[in-house]
Protein backbone atom coordinates (compact mmCIF):
# COMPACT_ATOMS: atom_id res chain seq x y z
CA UNK A 1 0.00 0.00 0.00
CA UNK A 2 1.07 3.59 -0.60
CA UNK A 3 1.23 6.40 1.91
CA UNK A 4 -1.64 8.84 2.19
CA UNK A 5 -1.47 11.50 -0.47
CA UNK A 6 -0.13 14.80 0.83
CA UNK A 7 -3.44 16.40 -0.05
CA UNK A 8 -5.25 14.10 2.42
CA UNK A 9 -6.42 15.88 5.55
CA UNK A 10 -5.13 14.70 8.93
CA UNK A 11 -7.10 15.51 12.10
CA UNK A 12 -5.53 15.46 15.56
CA UNK A 13 -7.65 15.21 18.71
CA UNK A 14 -5.94 16.43 21.87
CA UNK A 15 -3.63 19.45 21.81
CA UNK A 16 -1.24 18.66 24.63
CA UNK A 17 2.47 18.22 24.00
CA UNK A 18 2.02 14.96 22.12
CA UNK A 19 -0.94 16.12 20.06
CA UNK A 20 0.91 19.29 19.07
CA UNK A 21 3.93 17.24 18.07
CA UNK A 22 1.89 14.87 15.89
CA UNK A 23 0.11 17.82 14.24
CA UNK A 24 3.47 19.44 13.51
CA UNK A 25 4.84 16.22 11.98
CA UNK A 26 1.79 15.81 9.73
CA UNK A 27 1.86 19.45 8.65
CA UNK A 28 5.58 19.27 7.89
CA UNK A 29 4.73 16.17 5.87
CA UNK A 30 2.62 18.38 3.62
CA UNK A 31 -0.87 17.55 4.91
CA UNK A 32 -3.68 19.95 5.82
CA UNK A 33 -4.12 19.40 9.57
CA UNK A 34 -7.19 19.97 11.74
CA UNK A 35 -6.71 20.32 15.49
CA UNK A 36 -9.38 19.83 18.14
CA UNK A 37 -9.31 19.88 21.92
CA UNK A 38 -12.20 19.84 24.38
CA UNK A 39 -10.59 22.71 26.28
CA UNK A 40 -11.65 26.13 24.96
CA UNK A 41 -8.98 27.84 22.85
CA UNK A 42 -6.51 24.94 23.37
CA UNK A 43 -6.40 24.15 19.65
CA UNK A 44 -5.71 27.78 18.70
CA UNK A 45 -2.99 28.00 21.35
CA UNK A 46 -1.49 24.77 20.01
CA UNK A 47 -1.16 26.35 16.57
CA UNK A 48 0.55 29.36 18.14
CA UNK A 49 2.88 27.06 20.06
CA UNK A 50 3.81 25.09 16.93
CA UNK A 51 4.39 28.36 15.05
CA UNK A 52 6.69 29.49 17.86
CA UNK A 53 8.67 26.24 17.81
CA UNK A 54 9.10 26.42 14.04
CA UNK A 55 10.05 30.09 14.31
CA UNK A 56 12.95 29.12 16.56
CA UNK A 57 14.13 26.69 13.88
CA UNK A 58 14.08 29.58 11.40
CA UNK A 59 16.13 31.71 13.79
CA UNK A 60 18.70 28.92 14.08
CA UNK A 61 18.89 28.53 10.32
CA UNK A 62 17.42 25.04 10.40
CA UNK A 63 14.26 25.93 8.44
CA UNK A 64 13.53 28.44 5.71
CA UNK A 65 11.09 31.20 6.60
CA UNK A 66 8.78 30.41 3.67
CA UNK A 67 8.69 26.74 4.66
CA UNK A 68 7.74 27.73 8.20
CA UNK A 69 4.91 29.90 6.91
CA UNK A 70 3.65 27.10 4.68
CA UNK A 71 3.60 24.58 7.52
CA UNK A 72 1.75 26.93 9.87
CA UNK A 73 -0.75 27.75 7.12
CA UNK A 74 -1.69 24.05 6.94
CA UNK A 75 -2.78 24.04 10.61
CA UNK A 76 -6.41 24.87 11.39
CA UNK A 77 -8.22 24.68 14.74
CA UNK A 78 -11.76 23.26 14.61
CA UNK A 79 -14.58 23.36 17.11
CA UNK A 80 -15.90 19.81 16.96
CA UNK A 81 -15.83 16.39 15.35
CA UNK A 82 -18.35 17.36 12.67
CA UNK A 83 -15.71 19.67 11.15
CA UNK A 84 -13.46 16.64 10.64
CA UNK A 85 -15.71 15.13 7.97
CA UNK A 86 -13.02 15.64 5.30
CA UNK A 87 -10.28 13.88 7.29
CA UNK A 88 -8.65 10.77 5.79
CA UNK A 89 -6.77 10.09 9.02
CA UNK A 90 -7.78 10.98 12.58
CA UNK A 91 -5.18 10.59 15.33
CA UNK A 92 -6.23 10.81 18.98
CA UNK A 93 -3.81 11.88 21.73
CA UNK A 94 -5.92 12.38 24.85
CA UNK A 95 -6.11 10.97 28.38
CA UNK A 96 -5.25 7.26 28.83
CA UNK A 97 -8.78 6.18 29.72
CA UNK A 98 -10.44 3.38 27.76
CA UNK A 99 -14.02 4.58 28.20
CA UNK A 100 -13.14 8.15 27.21
CA UNK A 101 -11.27 7.03 24.09
CA UNK A 102 -14.11 4.72 23.06
CA UNK A 103 -16.65 7.52 23.44
CA UNK A 104 -14.51 9.91 21.39
CA UNK A 105 -14.00 7.43 18.56
CA UNK A 106 -17.70 6.55 18.41
CA UNK A 107 -18.43 10.22 17.71
CA UNK A 108 -15.55 10.58 15.27
CA UNK A 109 -16.57 7.45 13.38
CA UNK A 110 -20.02 8.92 12.85
CA UNK A 111 -18.55 12.16 11.50
CA UNK A 112 -15.94 10.91 9.01
CA UNK A 113 -16.13 8.90 5.79
CA UNK A 114 -16.38 5.11 5.97
CA UNK A 115 -12.89 4.71 4.52
CA UNK A 116 -11.22 7.14 6.95
CA UNK A 117 -8.46 5.71 9.14
CA UNK A 118 -8.86 6.12 12.90
CA UNK A 119 -5.77 5.85 15.08
CA UNK A 120 -4.89 6.20 18.75
CA UNK A 121 -1.57 7.38 20.13
CA UNK A 122 -2.15 5.32 23.29
CA UNK A 123 0.97 3.93 24.93
CA UNK A 124 -0.75 1.47 27.24
CA UNK A 125 -4.34 0.65 26.29
CA UNK A 126 -5.44 -2.26 24.11
CA UNK A 127 -6.07 -1.31 20.50
CA UNK A 128 -8.45 -4.24 20.27
CA UNK A 129 -10.44 -2.97 23.26
CA UNK A 130 -10.75 0.58 21.91
CA UNK A 131 -11.81 -0.72 18.49
CA UNK A 132 -14.48 -2.97 20.01
CA UNK A 133 -16.69 0.09 20.50
CA UNK A 134 -16.69 0.92 16.79
CA UNK A 135 -18.91 -0.16 13.90
CA UNK A 136 -15.83 -0.45 11.66
CA UNK A 137 -13.07 -1.79 13.93
CA UNK A 138 -11.06 -2.84 10.88
CA UNK A 139 -10.41 0.87 10.19
CA UNK A 140 -8.78 1.37 13.59
CA UNK A 141 -5.13 0.98 14.65
CA UNK A 142 -2.55 2.35 17.05
CA UNK A 143 -0.14 5.03 15.86
CA UNK A 144 2.20 5.44 18.80
CA UNK A 145 4.64 8.35 18.57
CA UNK A 146 7.37 9.03 21.11
CA UNK A 147 7.87 12.34 22.85
CA UNK A 148 8.83 14.80 21.47
CA UNK A 149 7.15 13.60 18.28
CA UNK A 150 8.93 16.02 15.88
CA UNK A 151 12.34 14.76 17.09
CA UNK A 152 11.86 11.09 17.93
CA UNK A 153 12.04 8.82 14.89
CA UNK A 154 10.09 5.80 16.11
CA UNK A 155 6.39 5.22 15.41
CA UNK A 156 4.78 1.95 16.51
CA UNK A 157 1.97 0.92 14.15
CA UNK A 158 -0.24 -1.30 16.31
CA UNK A 159 -2.73 -3.77 14.87
CA UNK A 160 -5.63 -5.03 16.94
CA UNK A 161 -7.53 -8.24 16.32
CA UNK A 162 -9.79 -6.58 13.72
CA UNK A 163 -7.30 -4.16 12.13
CA UNK A 164 -7.14 -4.44 8.33
CA UNK A 165 -3.56 -5.28 7.35
CA UNK A 166 -3.64 -3.13 4.22
CA UNK A 167 -4.73 -0.16 6.30
CA UNK A 168 -1.90 -0.78 8.77
CA UNK A 169 0.51 -0.78 5.83
CA UNK A 170 -0.89 2.59 4.75
CA UNK A 171 -0.16 3.97 8.22
CA UNK A 172 3.33 2.45 8.09
CA UNK A 173 4.06 4.02 4.69
CA UNK A 174 2.59 7.35 5.77
CA UNK A 175 4.78 7.48 8.88
CA UNK A 176 7.77 6.63 6.69
CA UNK A 177 6.83 9.43 4.28
CA UNK A 178 6.86 11.77 7.29
CA UNK A 179 10.50 10.87 7.90
CA UNK A 180 9.81 8.47 10.74
CA UNK A 181 11.10 4.95 11.42
CA UNK A 182 7.87 2.94 11.70
CA UNK A 183 7.57 -0.62 13.00
CA UNK A 184 4.66 -3.04 13.05
CA UNK A 185 3.47 -4.54 16.33
CA UNK A 186 0.55 -6.60 17.54
CA UNK A 187 -1.69 -5.16 20.24
CA UNK A 188 -0.29 -6.61 23.45
CA UNK A 189 0.49 -4.89 26.75
CA UNK A 190 3.32 -2.40 26.33
CA UNK A 191 3.51 -3.02 22.56
CA UNK A 192 7.27 -3.22 21.85
CA UNK A 193 9.14 -0.47 23.67
CA UNK A 194 7.21 -0.25 26.93
CA UNK A 195 7.41 -4.02 27.28
CA UNK A 196 10.99 -4.73 26.22
CA UNK A 197 12.40 -1.76 28.17
CA UNK A 198 11.12 -2.89 31.57
CA UNK A 199 14.32 -4.81 32.53
CA UNK A 200 16.43 -1.70 31.93
CA UNK A 201 14.81 -0.14 34.97
CA UNK A 202 14.05 -3.32 36.92
CA UNK A 203 17.59 -4.70 36.98
CA UNK A 204 19.07 -1.38 38.03
CA UNK A 205 16.52 -1.08 40.83
CA UNK A 206 17.24 -4.62 42.00
CA UNK A 207 21.00 -4.07 42.00
CA UNK A 208 20.50 -0.95 44.10
CA UNK A 209 18.08 -2.72 46.44
CA UNK A 210 20.64 -5.47 47.05
CA UNK A 211 23.46 -3.01 47.68
CA UNK A 212 25.50 -3.99 44.64
CA UNK A 213 25.99 -0.33 43.79
CA UNK A 214 24.48 3.10 44.27
CA UNK A 215 22.53 4.93 41.53
CA UNK A 216 25.47 7.12 40.47
CA UNK A 217 27.76 4.11 40.05
CA UNK A 218 25.22 1.96 38.23
CA UNK A 219 24.33 4.86 35.92
CA UNK A 220 28.01 5.55 35.18
CA UNK A 221 28.70 1.91 34.32
CA UNK A 222 25.66 1.74 32.02
CA UNK A 223 26.79 4.90 30.22
CA UNK A 224 30.54 4.45 30.11
CA UNK A 225 30.68 0.68 29.60
CA UNK A 226 27.24 -0.11 28.19
CA UNK A 227 27.12 2.84 25.80
CA UNK A 228 23.62 3.92 26.90
CA UNK A 229 22.94 7.64 26.75
CA UNK A 230 21.55 7.59 30.27
CA UNK A 231 21.64 5.11 33.12
CA UNK A 232 18.38 3.73 34.53
CA UNK A 233 18.18 6.02 37.55
CA UNK A 234 18.78 9.30 35.73
CA UNK A 235 16.36 8.18 33.02
CA UNK A 236 13.64 7.33 35.56
CA UNK A 237 14.20 10.75 37.14
CA UNK A 238 13.76 12.34 33.71
CA UNK A 239 10.63 10.37 32.80
CA UNK A 240 9.06 10.91 36.22
CA UNK A 241 8.63 8.12 38.75
CA UNK A 242 4.87 8.48 38.78
CA UNK A 243 4.79 7.82 35.03
CA UNK A 244 7.45 5.09 34.98
CA UNK A 245 6.01 3.27 37.98
CA UNK A 246 2.48 3.47 36.53
CA UNK A 247 3.65 1.92 33.24
CA UNK A 248 5.41 -0.89 35.09
CA UNK A 249 2.33 -1.58 37.20
CA UNK A 250 0.12 -1.51 34.12
CA UNK A 251 2.28 -3.98 32.20
CA UNK A 252 2.65 -6.22 35.30
CA UNK A 253 -1.12 -6.32 35.80
CA UNK A 254 -1.82 -6.82 32.09
CA UNK A 255 0.43 -9.88 32.08
CA UNK A 256 -1.44 -11.28 35.09
CA UNK A 257 1.37 -10.67 37.55
CA UNK A 258 4.26 -12.11 35.53
CA UNK A 259 7.30 -11.63 37.82
CA UNK A 260 9.36 -10.37 34.88
CA UNK A 261 7.48 -7.08 35.24
CA UNK A 262 7.28 -6.90 39.04
CA UNK A 263 7.28 -3.27 40.21
CA UNK A 264 9.92 -2.06 42.65
CA UNK A 265 9.20 -1.16 46.26
CA UNK A 266 11.97 1.43 46.04
CA UNK A 267 10.24 3.25 43.22
CA UNK A 268 6.89 2.96 44.97
CA UNK A 269 8.38 4.70 48.01
CA UNK A 270 9.67 7.54 45.86
CA UNK A 271 6.22 8.03 44.36
CA UNK A 272 4.58 7.95 47.80
CA UNK A 273 7.10 10.52 49.04
CA UNK A 274 6.40 12.82 46.09
CA UNK A 275 9.98 12.44 44.87
CA UNK A 276 9.06 12.14 41.23
CA UNK A 277 12.39 13.14 39.70
CA UNK A 278 13.30 16.27 37.81
CA UNK A 279 9.76 17.67 37.77
CA UNK A 280 9.51 17.62 41.57
CA UNK A 281 13.14 18.57 42.19
CA UNK A 282 14.06 15.27 43.87
CA UNK A 283 14.21 11.65 42.77
CA UNK A 284 17.22 9.40 42.98
CA UNK A 285 19.14 12.65 42.55
CA UNK A 286 18.45 16.15 43.82
CA UNK A 287 17.73 18.90 41.28
CA UNK A 288 16.47 21.75 43.48
CA UNK A 289 17.35 24.11 45.02
CA UNK A 290 20.87 23.21 43.88
CA UNK A 291 21.52 20.31 41.49
CA UNK A 292 23.32 17.35 43.04
CA UNK A 293 25.72 15.36 40.89
CA UNK A 294 27.15 12.57 43.04
CA UNK A 295 30.27 10.91 41.70
CA UNK A 296 30.32 7.18 40.96
CA UNK A 297 32.45 4.98 43.17
CA UNK A 298 35.83 4.68 41.48
CA UNK A 299 38.60 2.39 42.67
CA UNK A 300 41.93 3.80 43.80
CA UNK A 301 45.03 3.18 41.73
CA UNK A 302 46.10 -0.44 41.61
CA UNK A 303 49.49 -1.88 40.68
CA UNK A 304 50.38 -1.88 37.00
CA UNK A 305 50.91 -5.49 35.94
CA UNK A 306 54.11 -6.55 34.24
CA UNK A 307 52.33 -9.12 32.12
CA UNK A 308 49.05 -10.92 31.52
CA UNK A 309 48.37 -14.56 30.76
CA UNK A 310 45.41 -15.16 28.42
CA UNK A 311 43.92 -18.62 28.83
CA UNK A 312 41.51 -19.51 26.04
CA UNK A 313 39.23 -17.19 24.12
CA UNK A 314 37.38 -14.34 25.81
CA UNK A 315 34.31 -14.28 23.57
CA UNK A 316 32.80 -10.78 23.49
CA UNK A 317 35.73 -9.52 25.60
CA UNK A 318 38.38 -10.72 23.12
CA UNK A 319 39.20 -7.10 22.22
CA UNK A 320 40.86 -6.79 25.61
CA UNK A 321 43.83 -8.83 24.36
CA UNK A 322 44.74 -6.20 21.77
CA UNK A 323 44.17 -3.43 24.31
CA UNK A 324 46.52 -5.14 26.73
CA UNK A 325 49.19 -5.42 24.06
CA UNK A 326 48.58 -1.81 23.04
CA UNK A 327 49.21 -0.73 26.64
CA UNK A 328 52.69 -2.22 26.41
CA UNK A 329 52.00 -5.18 28.68
CA UNK A 330 53.53 -8.56 27.95
CA UNK A 331 50.89 -11.06 26.81
CA UNK A 332 51.25 -14.82 27.07
CA UNK A 333 48.50 -16.80 25.34
CA UNK A 334 47.67 -20.30 26.46
CA UNK A 335 45.03 -22.67 25.08
CA UNK A 336 42.67 -24.64 27.30
CA UNK A 337 43.21 -28.33 27.79
CA UNK A 338 39.46 -28.93 28.18
CA UNK A 339 37.81 -29.62 24.85
CA UNK A 340 35.35 -26.97 23.70
CA UNK A 341 35.94 -24.76 26.74
CA UNK A 342 38.07 -22.01 25.22
CA UNK A 343 35.48 -19.57 23.93
CA UNK A 344 33.04 -19.78 26.82
CA UNK A 345 35.36 -20.01 29.81
CA UNK A 346 38.50 -18.15 28.77
CA UNK A 347 40.04 -15.83 31.31
CA UNK A 348 43.01 -13.64 32.18
CA UNK A 349 45.58 -14.27 34.90
CA UNK A 350 47.43 -11.35 36.45
CA UNK A 351 49.89 -11.97 39.27
CA UNK A 352 47.99 -15.10 40.32
CA UNK A 353 44.57 -13.42 40.19
CA UNK A 354 42.04 -14.78 37.65
CA UNK A 355 39.88 -12.25 35.81
CA UNK A 356 36.90 -13.50 33.83
CA UNK A 357 33.90 -12.04 32.02
CA UNK A 358 30.74 -12.67 34.02
CA UNK A 359 28.71 -15.71 32.99
CA UNK A 360 25.73 -14.92 35.24
CA UNK A 361 27.02 -16.69 38.32
CA UNK A 362 28.30 -14.70 41.27
CA UNK A 363 32.06 -14.60 41.59
CA UNK A 364 31.74 -16.46 44.88
CA UNK A 365 29.74 -19.32 43.39
CA UNK A 366 31.95 -19.52 40.31
CA UNK A 367 35.12 -19.58 42.44
CA UNK A 368 33.72 -22.50 44.41
CA UNK A 369 32.44 -24.46 41.41
CA UNK A 370 35.49 -23.85 39.20
CA UNK A 371 38.05 -24.18 41.98
CA UNK A 372 39.52 -20.70 41.53
CA UNK A 373 39.92 -18.92 44.86
CA UNK A 374 41.43 -15.64 43.65
CA UNK A 375 38.67 -14.77 41.18
CA UNK A 376 37.50 -11.33 40.04
CA UNK A 377 34.71 -11.00 37.47
CA UNK A 378 34.42 -8.09 35.07
CA UNK A 379 31.39 -6.74 33.22
CA UNK A 380 30.37 -6.61 29.58
CA UNK A 381 31.15 -3.49 27.55
CA UNK A 382 29.58 -2.40 24.29
CA UNK A 383 33.07 -1.64 22.96
CA UNK A 384 35.99 -2.36 25.25
CA UNK A 385 38.24 -0.02 23.25
CA UNK A 386 35.92 2.94 23.82
CA UNK A 387 34.60 2.06 27.28
CA UNK A 388 35.64 4.58 29.89
CA UNK A 389 34.67 2.47 32.89
CA UNK A 390 34.49 -1.21 33.84
CA UNK A 391 32.66 -2.79 36.77
CA UNK A 392 34.34 -5.63 38.67
CA UNK A 393 33.40 -7.84 41.62
CA UNK A 394 35.54 -10.23 43.65
CA UNK A 395 34.64 -13.61 45.08
CA UNK A 396 34.30 -13.76 48.83
CA UNK A 397 37.18 -16.26 48.81
CA UNK A 398 39.53 -13.86 46.98
CA UNK A 399 42.62 -12.45 48.65
CA UNK A 400 42.79 -8.91 49.96
CA UNK A 401 44.94 -7.84 47.01
CA UNK A 402 42.78 -9.38 44.28
CA UNK A 403 40.59 -6.33 43.66
CA UNK A 404 43.56 -3.96 43.48
CA UNK A 405 45.33 -6.29 41.06
CA UNK A 406 42.29 -6.50 38.79
CA UNK A 407 41.73 -2.73 38.99
CA UNK A 408 45.37 -2.14 38.11
CA UNK A 409 44.99 -4.06 34.85
CA UNK A 410 41.97 -2.10 33.64
CA UNK A 411 43.50 1.17 34.80
CA UNK A 412 46.58 0.35 32.71
CA UNK A 413 44.16 0.19 29.75
CA UNK A 414 42.89 3.69 30.54
CA UNK A 415 39.65 2.63 32.24
CA UNK A 416 38.08 3.87 35.44
CA UNK A 417 37.08 0.93 37.62
CA UNK A 418 33.96 0.62 39.76
CA UNK A 419 34.10 -2.15 42.34
CA UNK A 420 30.61 -3.44 43.13
CA UNK A 421 29.36 -6.10 45.50
CA UNK A 422 29.29 -9.65 44.17
CA UNK A 423 26.02 -9.50 42.21
CA UNK A 424 25.14 -12.19 39.65
CA UNK A 425 25.64 -11.03 36.07
CA UNK A 426 27.15 -7.70 37.21
CA UNK A 427 25.46 -4.62 35.67
CA UNK A 428 25.65 -4.30 31.87
CA UNK A 429 25.65 -8.03 31.12
CA UNK A 430 22.60 -8.85 33.23
CA UNK A 431 20.68 -5.86 31.86
CA UNK A 432 21.47 -6.69 28.24
CA UNK A 433 20.65 -10.38 28.80
CA UNK A 434 17.28 -9.50 30.30
CA UNK A 435 16.51 -7.00 27.54
CA UNK A 436 17.35 -9.67 24.96
CA UNK A 437 15.25 -12.19 26.85
CA UNK A 438 12.16 -9.97 26.79
CA UNK A 439 12.79 -9.03 23.18
CA UNK A 440 13.06 -12.72 22.26
CA UNK A 441 9.73 -13.47 23.91
CA UNK A 442 8.12 -10.58 22.01
CA UNK A 443 9.34 -12.15 18.76
CA UNK A 444 8.32 -15.65 19.88
CA UNK A 445 4.81 -14.43 20.68
CA UNK A 446 4.53 -12.73 17.28
CA UNK A 447 4.29 -9.26 18.73
CA UNK A 448 6.90 -8.00 16.26
CA UNK A 449 9.77 -9.21 14.12
CA UNK A 450 13.35 -9.28 15.40
CA UNK A 451 14.24 -6.45 13.05
CA UNK A 452 11.34 -4.29 14.21
CA UNK A 453 12.14 -4.93 17.87
CA UNK A 454 15.71 -3.73 17.38
CA UNK A 455 14.57 -0.68 15.40
CA UNK A 456 12.06 0.15 18.12
CA UNK A 457 14.62 0.02 20.91
CA UNK A 458 17.29 2.00 19.08
CA UNK A 459 14.95 4.63 17.63
CA UNK A 460 12.42 4.81 20.46
CA UNK A 461 14.66 4.80 23.54
CA UNK A 462 18.08 5.38 21.96
CA UNK A 463 19.69 2.10 22.96
CA UNK A 464 23.21 1.80 21.53
CA UNK A 465 22.33 -1.55 19.95
CA UNK A 466 19.13 -3.44 19.40
CA UNK A 467 18.89 -6.09 22.16
CA UNK A 468 18.65 -8.98 19.69
CA UNK A 469 21.55 -7.76 17.55
CA UNK A 470 23.51 -7.40 20.79
CA UNK A 471 22.52 -10.94 21.77
CA UNK A 472 23.85 -12.15 18.42
CA UNK A 473 27.17 -10.43 19.13
CA UNK A 474 27.43 -11.88 22.63
CA UNK A 475 26.17 -15.23 21.43
CA UNK A 476 22.77 -16.73 22.30
CA UNK A 477 24.55 -19.46 24.25
CA UNK A 478 26.27 -16.95 26.50
CA UNK A 479 23.02 -15.01 26.96
CA UNK A 480 21.29 -18.25 27.99
CA UNK A 481 24.11 -19.04 30.40
CA UNK A 482 23.82 -15.61 32.04
CA UNK A 483 20.06 -16.02 32.42
CA UNK A 484 20.57 -19.50 33.87
CA UNK A 485 23.07 -18.05 36.34
CA UNK A 486 20.59 -15.37 37.40
CA UNK A 487 17.79 -17.95 37.73
CA UNK A 488 20.00 -20.17 39.87
CA UNK A 489 21.06 -17.25 42.07
CA UNK A 490 17.52 -16.03 42.72
CA UNK A 491 15.38 -19.10 42.20
CA UNK A 492 12.75 -16.93 40.53
CA UNK A 493 10.67 -17.34 37.37
CA UNK A 494 11.57 -13.73 36.56
CA UNK A 495 14.82 -14.99 35.05
CA UNK A 496 13.41 -17.88 33.00
CA UNK A 497 15.05 -18.10 29.60
CA UNK A 498 12.91 -17.48 26.51
CA UNK A 499 12.19 -20.63 24.55
CA UNK A 500 13.32 -18.76 21.44
CA UNK A 501 16.78 -18.18 22.92
CA UNK A 502 16.99 -21.91 23.72
CA UNK A 503 16.01 -22.64 20.14
CA UNK A 504 18.68 -20.30 18.77
CA UNK A 505 21.29 -22.01 20.94
CA UNK A 506 20.27 -25.48 19.74
CA UNK A 507 20.04 -24.39 16.11
CA UNK A 508 23.35 -22.48 16.31
CA UNK A 509 21.72 -19.47 14.70
CA UNK A 510 21.29 -15.86 15.69
CA UNK A 511 18.22 -13.66 15.63
CA UNK A 512 19.32 -11.96 12.44
CA UNK A 513 20.38 -14.98 10.41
Amino acid sequence: MAALDRSATVAVIGCGAMGQGIAQVAAQGGHPVLLFDARPDAAAKAVESIAGALGKLVEKGRMAADECSAVVARLRPVGGYAEMHTASLVVEAIVEDLAVKQAVFREVEAAVAADAILASNTSSLSITAIAAALKRPERFAGLHFFNPAPLMALVEVISGVATDRAMAETLFDTAKAWGKAPVHARSTPGFIVNRVARPFYAEGLRLMQEGAGDPATIDAVMREAGGFRMGPFELMDLIGHDVNFAVTRSVHAAYFGDPRFQPSLIQQELVEAGRLGRKSGQGFYRYKPEPETPAPHTAGTGPRPAGVKVKGGLGPAQALVDLIRGAGLEVTEEAFDAEGASDETGHLVVDGVTLALTDGRTATRRAEEDGIADLVLFDLALDYAKAGRIAIAAADQASADAVATAAGLFQALGKAVSVIDDAPGLIVMRTVAMLANEAADAVLQRVASAGDVDIAMTKGVNYPRGPLAWADDIGPGRVAAVLDGLAAAYGEDRYRTSALIRRKVSGRKGFHG
